[in-house]
Order: structure tokens, then C-alpha cells, then sequence
């Protein structure tokens, strides 16, 4: 069933930690974890866009950056209740945009093999070579 919802997209949006920490639950499928969301943006983040309904927080996503050309998007999240509806594409377009903005030139993104279709199809993402290390 395809339902209509009124969503309110905000760059740098407030939001509670509680908030964060279970949409963080919800999507990346692990338990309850506090973490203080509020200092570690506020430190590291060029920004993150928060998505509402009128349930309160359907999506989040953070976009670190290196100060100067690259951001990084970080921790796409989306409600379960908001899937599939076009929340994620708006997240990343939002923040693609305000990046731009900031005077970024490159927004990196990193993701699982299943994702695949969501970034490079639905968000205009391309391919690249990358390395990764796992640390832990």
C-alpha cells in the first residue's frame, strides 16, 4: 500500500540524541546504543539533514568533510515506517546540494554491496576505486 506523507527536510535540523541513536538502531539492524550524537557533529560534521513526519524523525543523514574539497556522507538512515517512499534520495540530494554549496568539489560515499542500486541508480553516485582497512 503507497500512502501520501507530508515530510519537512532540514539542513543542520535539530534533533535529540535519543532520536539519532534509534534511528541508528533501526537501521543498521544492532541494539540500543547512547551515543552523543549532539558533540560528535557539532565537531566533525560540514552539516546532516534531518528528515521529519508528523511522528517525529524518518531520516538522518551526516556529511563530514575535510574542510575544504571533500565531504563524505555518513550513516544514511531511514525509518522503516518511510522506506521506499524516496526519503533516501532526498537525504543525499540534500545534502549533495548544501556540500556544493559549502564549496565542496568532490562527496564521497562508501556502502554495502546491496545498496549498490540506491547510490549509483536513484542518487547519481559513479563508481571508483577505494581502499578500506578494517580496524576492528
Amino acid at each position: 500500500m503507497l500512502f501520501s506523507m507530508t515530510i519537512a527536510w532540514e539542513w543542520r535540523g535539530a534533533f535529540r540524541n535519543e532520536e539519532i541513536n534509534q534511528l541508528h538502531a533501526e537501521g543498521f539492524d544492532h541494539a540500543y546504543v547512547e551515543h552523543d550524537w549532539i558533540d560528535v557533529l557539532s565537531r566533525l560534521s560540514l552539516g546532516w539533514v534531518t528528515a521529519r513526519d508528523d511522528q517525529g524523525l524518518v531520516g538522518f543523514v551526516n556529511v563530514i568533510w575535510d574542510g575544504h574539497a571533500h565531504a563524505f556522507i555518513e550513516d544514511t538512515l531511514v525509518a522503516q515506517r518511510a522506506r521506499r517512499q524516496g526519503v533516501g534520495k532526498r537525504l543525499l540530494a540534500v545534502a549533495t546540494e548544501q556540500a556544493r554549496e559549502a564549496g565542496c568539489e568532490w562527496i564521497h560515499v562508501d556502502f554495502d554491496d546491496h545498496l549498490k542500486s540506491f547510490y549509483f541508480d536513484a542518487c547519481g553516485f559513479r563508481p571508483t576505486s577505494a581502499g578500506l582497512i578494517r580496524l576492528r
